[in-house]
């Protein structure tokens, strides 16, 4: 369908050097979109990403970002938009997590891990919207998680921060949307990553969390790349405000209630 087609578009992207983050980079540029990729740390590896980008006959600029510093935010929002002509859309992944038992969470993990995932992810939100608004357009997409509709021992501050991402959604979805921007959240489940690759070299953990999962396994690579096309492009023109989940089902909250066969 042409609806998903993003040719012409360009998209921002947050923490894209690798996981998560540069899977959504690559998932944009397949559907047609130039990117402008960032990420915090100089060392990241951000060029092998806009290697790849441009493998796939896209264009790619890579700019510094730290979402916790409200300068560095406005810098490079302003420097994407001169460099690339204009953002459709914003990938707002940035992000970290501290995990602790809650007894043992500090004010400082606190602070790093909800000034990242929420206060972060707003200002850069509203940075590329004041400029979204001139233009009539824009898809913004935020990061969330399944930790927005469910609670997990160990996560304390990132199911806080995923929570508030939800609400934020959708206070921005209807603050926007007169001004022809859609805001959304992409709710990812368990995927293995950099932050919690540790844990799935754990076999008895992986089984517990399968047995949890109705599709039986845990995220994959690709799994996110149609609904975060979707989201994107203009197939989900009216679709604003929302928390997709895209989880294996295990947010409907799977217990076993008969003997298993």
């Amino acid at each position: 369908m042409r609806d998903f087609d993003l040719t012409g578009k360009t998209a921002f992207v947050s923490g894209a050097s690798r996981g998560l983050g540069k899977g959504f980079a690559l998932a944009l540029a397949r559907a047609g979109a130039d990117l402008v990729i960032t990420s915090r740390r100089a060392d990241d590896p951000l060029d092998q990403t806009r290697s790849e980008i441009e493998k796939l006959g896209r264009q790619a600029w890579i700019l510094p970002l730290d979402v916790r510093e409200q300068g560095s935010i406005e810098e490079a929002t302003a420097r994407a938009w001169e460099v690339a002509g204009k953002i459709d859309i914003l990938m707002n992944n940035a992000g970290c997590n501290v995990r602790k038992p809650a007894l043992d969470v500090t004010w400082e993990d606190w602070n790093l891990v909800l000034e990242t995932n929420l206060r972060g992810l707003f200002f850069l939100a509203q940075a590329h919207a004041r400029r979204m608004v001139d233009r009539n357009y824009g898809r913004i997409i935020n990061m969330g998680s399944v930790t927005c509709v469910a609670g997990y021992a160990g996560l304390a501050p990132y199911g806080a921060s995923r929570g508030g991402v939800k609400q934020l959604t959708m206070s921005l979805a209807h603050d926007w949307g007169p001004h022809g921007i859609t805001v959304n959240c992409l709710a990812p489940g368990w995927f293995r990553t950099e932050q919690n690759k540790v844990m799935y070299e754990d076999q008895s953990w992986v089984d517990y969390l399968r047995e949890r999962i109705p599709l039986d396994r845990p995220g994959a690579p690709g799994d996110l790349d149609g609904t975060l096309v979707w989201l994107a492009s203009d197939a989900s023109a009216y679709v604003t405000g929302q928390t997709i989940l895209v989880d294996g089902g295990i947010s409907v909250g799977a217990v076993r209630a008969v003997p298993a066969k």
